[in-house]
């Protein structure tokens, strides 16, 4: 699967905030806090209209990781299904199976919970999945594998996370290397700043 593969400091110098959730890019941002390239410290151009649904699409975009294609995938399916198109997007995007790997803390940020998924580490009610965007369900049941639970990378980033966790749809078990999907979050709960109105008017124009 293809995938974005440049500088991810650039990408959140870009948008102004942290969208991939590393402590090392908030010590960028405090470093350096304006757009990147050759005009970033003196650019004062006023956005246009459609760059502000842009940047709003692209925020949302990068934030999970995902190319143009996929994202705007999702965003037909949201589309599709009944009630406010934009809760619709964002509810999928936070089922996806590596957003919720590192939702619970089995993964530092999303890209390494999609390297941990796609080498087949995690079990989702007892089966093993290795597809990142395996939609859960509600109740399911997401665990580390016996043999993945000594591997270093994953121990770590368990550590680096909290022991509990902070989304009420979400309960983690630690120290049995498992977690539970209890229920699809209701918008006003998931953290990401983003318009979600000019990401559909983007896709609506």
């Amino acid at each position: 699967m293809a995938k974005y593969t440049g500088p991810k400091a650039r990408l959140c110098r870009k948008f102004g905030e942290n969208i991939f959730g590393n402590a090392k890019y908030d010590k960028i941002l405090s470093r350096r806090k304006f757009p990147p390239g050759q005009h970033g410290r003196t650019l004062r151009r006023k956005p246009t209209d459609y760059n502000l649904h842009l940047r709003e699409k692209q925020k949302l975009r990068n934030t999970y990781c995902l190319l143009e294609k996929q994202f705007s995938n999702y965003f037909k399916k949201a589309a599709k299904a009944s009630g406010v198109t934009g809760d619709n997007l964002l509810q999928l995007l936070e089922r996806r199976l590596d957003n919720v790997v590192y939702r619970m803390g089995f993964a530092v940020t999303r890209m390494q919970a999609r390297q941990f998924v796609n080498h087949g580490h995690f079990l989702v009610n007892g089966r093993k999945v290795d597809i990142p965007s395996y939609l859960l369900k509600e109740g399911d049941i997401i665990e580390v594998r016996t043999k993945s639970r000594s591997m270093k990378a994953l121990v770590e980033a368990m550590d680096k996370t909290e022991v509990t966790s902070p989304y009420s749809w979400l309960s983690i078990d630690k120290e049995n290397f498992r977690g539970q999907f209890n229920s699809i979050p209701a918008v006003s709960e998931i953290p990401v700043t983003c318009d979600l109105r000019l990401v559909v008017e983007f896709y609506s124009k």
